[in-house]
């Protein structure tokens, strides 16, 4: 049964006991939130950013609640890097379970990165339950404008790794410039910003 931390944080399983996603815990809550659900560790995707004081709170928690903190970058309107992607592959390698995915808003990269999580543990067969990760209910996942190359990723993806694993595919063969054509060729140009240059320092984005 959903609790009411799990509809203020917009917490959903993506694999029952294994991983789940959510967005930022505010308001003082985060231990108790990952106690009730027994996360043993929290995948940030808003990266590592001691400046702020909600980063500071959520690596303070984990180390009192013993849950493994792994940063990794991820920006909704910009293309990823392949080290990006390396980087969420590699956290989920090594995340012990169950993880927590979370952003922001739970809402975009965190759907981005669930969706990715299923076809990384499932193949390309996963494809259709990855897309669903992008649903505008109950995920609350209503990309704006340059956010909309997320939910594409996929279909990219899938076309250019030809069968391989995905994650063998981010680590050595993506090329942000390609996906860039393919999103221009296949009818997304507009959906995204350009490629990802570095991070602009905001409480909200990172």
């Amino acid at each position: 049964m959903r609790g009411p931390g799990d509809v203020l944080y917009n917490f959903h399983w993506i694999v029952p006991g294994e991983a789940a996603r959510s967005a930022q815990a505010y308001a003082g809550w985060l231990g108790p939130f990952l106690t009730r659900h027994g996360i043993k560790s929290l995948i940030n995707l808003r990266g590592a950013n001691p400046n702020f004081g909600w980063w500071r709170y959520e690596k303070r928690i984990c180390e009192r609640s013993d849950v493994v903190h792994i940063d990794v970058m991820l920006d909704s309107r910009h293309l990823p890097w392949r080290q990006m992607l390396a980087s969420l592959f590699d956290a989920f390698d090594r995340a012990p379970r169950p993880f927590l995915i979370k952003c922001s808003g739970g809402q975009d990269r965190t759907s981005f990165a669930a969706a990715l999580y299923l076809i990384h543990r499932g193949g390309w067969t996963a494809m259709n339950e990855a897309d669903a990760q992008f649903g505008r209910f109950p995920y609350l996942h209503f990309p704006k404008t340059h956010q909309r190359w997320l939910r594409p990723f996929l279909a990219f993806a899938r076309d250019d790794a030809a069968g391989r694993p995905l994650a063998d595919w981010a680590r050595d063969t993506y090329d942000p410039a390609r996906l860039k054509t393919w999103l221009e060729a296949h009818g997304h140009a507009g959906t995204f910003k350009g490629i990802f240059e570095k991070p602009v320092a905001s409480k909200w984005q990172w």
